[in-house]
């Protein structure tokens, strides 16, 4: 079936196009900031201008005395706020006390907001705020992580997800003696989200201690408890939808302030209100935090690695504990007797960083297969062959089996896609004209996780099928997926199947992210739809005549709307036809899949992950420090593939960010008013399609039914980690300049003069 061709039915690995395209791109999507709502107010926060300090004073006497301001909300008026830091937590909170706006008259980070202003109209929220006049008792303040250094702490209460690194052997003393090694900081500047909706809420009063809120966000269950724990309600008075998404990568697993303020308001007014960031106001919040990791690697002469010491230090806010797992990747990836590992954060005057895209290993394995390579060329050895010395058939760290992994496959397949063989080992030993051409390569690791995931799925009797749960669909095509997977189950034609999600009514479902979402919400989809499967097949006796007989669940196929038996395929019924002699309108099952069903493995005996190898084509303009990356292939082992099509995109959007990572994101501090400076796309700089030449994607066959029923592993990290080193190793291969630090900007090309390198 081609990937246009919706009305057939479906099957897994099927290259379909989204079923919910069409909507997004005639604009009948409807986005957090895009409800019509009557009687709709809005409002327009009012950010710190300060780092650290308190509010001496506010006034907003000016601003009220607008016709149609209808309030300016401050810590001075704003309705009673509970004081227990539990009742600001949230499923993915970290240690620490929670950000509480308005609570009190201190200022935590610069940008803080300090106030709403609400009105009748966007604009006059805008003219309003601009009239609020505020006086700060300023405090000092340090946004530098160097200076931050001596607070550094290592937290005794670690959040669910973070791992701590496991030592082994003698790392300090093998190093020592080991005869080849290198030694050296390597540094990532902070990055910032920048999806293309920013983060926005509209909240629906409906009275009787109801609302309805439309939120950017990447859990609605999750807003919905933070909502009613904070506020009061009862936890079923708020509905919480959000079945588009501009984009998130990890900005929207945590309810942001924008729905807190439009909550608060909403409550406070008994009206309806929307809130909607700028995208100023959108590097106030979540981001990937800064990162300094020591990385000492060492070898014998043959280019065994006898030693790896992996140390990292990134910073916090002052009010909560963030910390990811950056440090564990290498000790995890290679093998090595003597490995150990730190990783230690500290406390500085900004928002608390968030995940963003692959946290903790979009930094950690990055930076690491940066020192792989300089390694690599210390030892002599082609970089491939280098890590093919060094290759573990087990997680080292734990010293556990993988359940699957195929990266020798990726490493073979990407390598010979990208003519890997023709490279020339020496630095600044391929050019084409005025161009250095470069050739870099890393290994990419990410976790395959699964959460326990509910979904339903209803079988009409006119042979229309309906799957829902409430998880989210952030734009990696969850949509798809689970219409794919519904699809496969039951023989129902794609245009038949409707998905319902991103609403806090529906079936259960965790916060979307880490790459779970395919894995198990696709097999709790897979998973109702099969208990419907079985109820048709035993009401195979009720048909008249039983002209299938009374066969078992294997004996029979489900395609095109109709059941047959394998045996004889020609002998087939409809399903609207079985329905009818089963006497029933509707069919439902809900069924809920976690860790450890039938076939699983338990997370404890095995470890799961994705793998990739990058192949970085770069080519250097020897005067001008230009950077053009030209050709990347990656090829990755993730699972079992269910839409190609999808999968895709998705290790295509990844490596584009690594791109970015590698050339172009970094924010910006004045550190001088504890201030990010380039808030804004003008000068965040991003990758644009001028940018962005052949990315060829390859995946690996490795269905993998111990992480997940249907095989299925994680894409939506994968495709971003370890990019960034490929093109950095790619660019010493062009100009002999070892990068330590990212991105890596022509300024830095230029003060090492590329045209002089050795």
């Amino acid at each position: 079936m081609t990937s246009q061709s919706l009305h057939q039915s479906a099957h897994i690995g099927t290259a379909l196009r989204r079923v919910e395209g069409q909507q997004k791109v005639t604009g009948a999507a409807r986005y957090a900031a895009e409800h019509p709502v009557p009687g709709l107010l809005y409002g327009w926060l009012v950010s710190a201008a300060i780092a650290r300090g308190r509010i001496r004073r506010i006034d907003a006497s000016e601003a009220l005395a607008v016709r149609g301001i209808v309030q300016v909300v401050t810590h001075e008026n704003r309705p009673h706020l509970p004081f227990f830091d539990k009742s600001y937590s949230d499923e993915v909170s970290v240690p620490g006390s929670p950000f509480r706006g308005l609570y009190d008259d201190e200022i935590h980070f610069s940008g803080q907001p300090i106030a709403l202003v609400v009105a009748e109209a966007l604009e006059l929220a805008r003219y309003g705020a601009s009239l609020i006049e505020v006086e700060y008792l300023a405090g000092d303040h340090n946004t530098r992580l160097e200076a931050a250094l001596p607070e550094q702490f290592e937290p005794k209460r670690k959040r669910s997800t973070y791992q701590p690194p496991k030592n082994r052997g003698h790392a300090r003393e093998a190093f020592d003696a080991a005869p080849l090694k290198v030694s050296n900081v390597y540094h990532l500047a902070t990055e910032h989200h920048n999806p293309m909706e920013m983060h926005a809420a509209t909240v629906v009063w409906e009275g009787d201690g109801r609302i309805t809120v439309h939120d950017k966000t990447q859990g609605s269950q999750n807003v919905q408890r933070y909502l009613a724990s904070i506020f009061g309600f009862k936890e079923d008075h708020v509905r919480v939808f959000n079945p588009y998404v501009g984009g998130a990568f990890g900005s929207g697993l945590r309810p942001q302030y924008h729905v807190y303020f439009a909550t608060l308001a909403a409550k406070m007014l008994e009206r309806s209100v929307r809130v909607v960031m700028t995208r100023q106001q959108m590097f106030t919040h979540v981001h990937r935090p800064e990162a300094l990791q020591t990385i000492s690697l060492a070898t014998d002469r043959s280019g065994h690695l006898q030693a790896i010491i992996n140390d990292c230090s990134s910073p916090t806010s002052r009010f909560e504990h963030y910390m990811e797992v950056i440090v564990n990747w290498g000790l995890m990836a290679y093998q090595c007797e003597n490995a150990s590992a730190e990783h230690r954060i500290a406390p500085m005057d900004i928002y608390t960083p968030g995940d963003m895209r692959a946290p903790g290993a979009a930094t950690g394995m990055t930076l690491f297969e940066m020192a792989m390579d300089e390694m690599a060329y210390r030892v002599g050895v082609d970089p491939l062959e280098f890590r093919r010395l060094n290759y573990s058939d087990k997680d080292a760290m734990d010293d556990k089996p993988y359940t699957s992994k195929a990266l020798r496959e990726a490493y073979d397949e990407a390598a010979t896609r990208f003519g890997w063989e023709r490279r020339s080992g020496a630095p600044r030993s391929m050019r084409e004209g005025s161009e250095l051409i470069g050739w870099g390569m890393a290994t990419g690791a990410w976790d395959a996780q699964f959460m326990k995931t509910s979904a339903r799925a209803a079988l009409q009797r006119d042979g229309r099928l309906e799957v829902a749960c409430a998880t989210s669909d952030v734009g990696t095509g969850t949509y798809t997926v689970m219409a794919e997977i519904a699809s496969d189950a039951l023989g129902i034609p794609i245009d038949r199947i409707s998905v319902k999600l991103g609403d806090s009514e529906l079936p259960s479902a965790p916060v979307e992210g880490g790459s779970w979402a395919a894995a198990s919400t696709g097999a709790a989809v897979h998973m109702a739809c099969e208990t419907i499967r079985d109820r048709l097949v035993d009401g195979l006796a009720k048909l008249p005549g039983q002209p299938l007989g009374t066969p078992e669940v294997g004996q029979v196929v489900f395609e095109d709307g109709r059941v047959s038996l394998a045996s004889h395929p020609t002998s087939s019924v409809a399903l609207a036809d079985l329905m009818d002699a089963m006497d029933v309108e509707r069919l439902e099952a809900t069924e809920t899949a976690k860790p450890g069903l039938k076939g699983m493995i338990s997370e404890m005996r095995k470890a799961r992950s994705t793998h990739s190898a990058i192949f970085a084509e770069v080519k250097v303009d020897e005067e001008l420090g230009v950077v053009r990356v030209t050709r990347v292939v990656i090829a990755v082992a993730a699972g079992r593939i269910v839409n190609p099509k999808t999968a895709r995109s998705q290790i295509i959007g990844g490596v584009v960010m690594g791109i970015g990572m590698a050339l172009h994101e970094e924010t910006l501090t004045d550190h001088a008013l504890g201030r990010f400076m380039n808030h804004n796309f003008a000068e965040y700089h991003i990758p644009v399609n001028a940018d962005i030449a052949d990315i060829d994607v390859i995946f690996v066959s490795e269905p993998d039914h111990e992480v997940s029923p249907l095989g299925i592993k994680g894409l939506g990290e994968i495709g971003i980690v370890s990019t960034a080193a490929a093109v950095a190793n790619a660019i010493f291969h062009a100009t002999g300049y070892r990068a330590h630090s990212l991105p890596i900007t022509i300024d830095k090309l230029l003060e090492t003069g590329v045209s002089t390198a050795a």
